[in-house]
């Protein structure tokens, strides 16, 4: 039986699926397969990125769906990103359209900045960072909208300085910020400095990775969240895996969780969280698995001005 996750309203009027597919690392015809098996289990919201260079073929799966009958293009919500090196304005508009015209699709839902920091690649084919100012990106990212083959746009990354930045400085809001949000990162602070403004977090990486350790340095944590007693306990409970007891944890904090599969099972596992719901108390108790870690640390771009993660949130 497919399920379909409710929507949030976005700050410009446009509704979002509260969960969503997470395609990185996901390429060929895996890739292709995931997505047409989440739009079959009940999916409405996809997220991809030129990084990952996948989006021809979620446009393909995409596509496949709408020519079957399962879904209309307006039934689904299709992110995407632009990626650090285009962040000079005058490149926004021409990466725009090569996503775009992968994707084979008449709009994106949404385009999101990937990332604050901005890069060239040299002659030497290797990656240097450049000084280009996300303000001036963000600026070029609103007159996307004026094409009318995107319909929102926000960040991705970003920390609170620099959303004041772009809020304070653009004409635009952004209506997401896409950060990387589980339960031992819960980005509490950065959830409600969102909400305060409207703005709607993104999670990726919600799952931590099973194979992630990220407890406590005292070692009183197990090594996975998905070992943790607190999880298992409420899991059992509500007869949910530990991985739908993470991804309703995050719902219930109110973010919008991308978890990413190619695995058929936990891909319509992961959306079969909407019949149970945790209280309060079951919140406070995950709450406290919370660590600070990350997995994503962009540490090779540390020196970089608008390095995002050396901030409080």
């Amino acid at each position: 039986m497919s399920r379909k996750a409710p929507t949030v309203t976005l700050n410009d009027g446009y509704q979002m699926p509260v969960l969503g597919l997470g395609t990185y690392k996901l390429r060929g015809p895996q890739c292709v397969d995931a997505v047409k098996t989440a739009i079959d289990a009940g999916y409405r919201h996809i997220d991809t990125a030129y990084l990952y260079q996948n989006e021809a073929e979620v446009g393909q799966a995409v596509r496949e769906k709408i020519e079957d009958g399962t879904i209309k293009r307006e039934d689904i919500f299709i992110t995407t990103k632009l990626w650090n090196t285009s962040h000079e304005p005058e490149k926004v508009r021409e990466a725009f359209d090569t996503s775009l015209a992968a994707l084979k699709l008449d709009y994106v839902d949404l385009y999101l900045i990937h990332s604050p920091l901005s890069s060239t690649v040299d002659a030497n084919g290797e990656t240097v960072f450049t000084h280009v100012d996300y303000v001036d990106t963000w600026r070029a990212m609103e007159k996307l909208l004026e094409t009318g083959r995107v319909r929102s746009i926000g960040v991705s990354n970003f920390n609170s300085e620099q959303l004041t930045r772009v809020i304070e400085h653009g004409t635009i809001k952004p209506v997401t910020n896409q950060v990387e949000c589980h339960v031992r990162l819960n980005q509490k602070k950065l959830i409600k400095f969102c909400k305060d403004r409207a703005i709607v977090v993104t999670a990726y990486s919600p799952l931590v990775r099973p194979s992630a350790t990220l407890g406590l340095d005292s070692g009183t944590s197990p090594a996975s969240a998905f070992d943790d007693a607190r999880v298992v306990a409420v899991a059992e409970r509500y007869g949910k895996t530990p991985a739908q007891v993470l991804l309703r944890y995050l719902v219930d904090i109110g973010t919008v969780p991308i978890p990413k599969s190619g695995n058929a099972e936990r891909i319509r596992q992961n959306l079969d969280i909407f019949d149970f719901a945790l209280t309060p108390e079951e919140i406070r108790s995950l709450d406290d698995l919370h660590t600070g870690q990350r997995l994503v640390k962009l540490e090779a771009l540390a020196a970089h001005p608008f390095y995002p993660f050396a901030a409080e949130f």
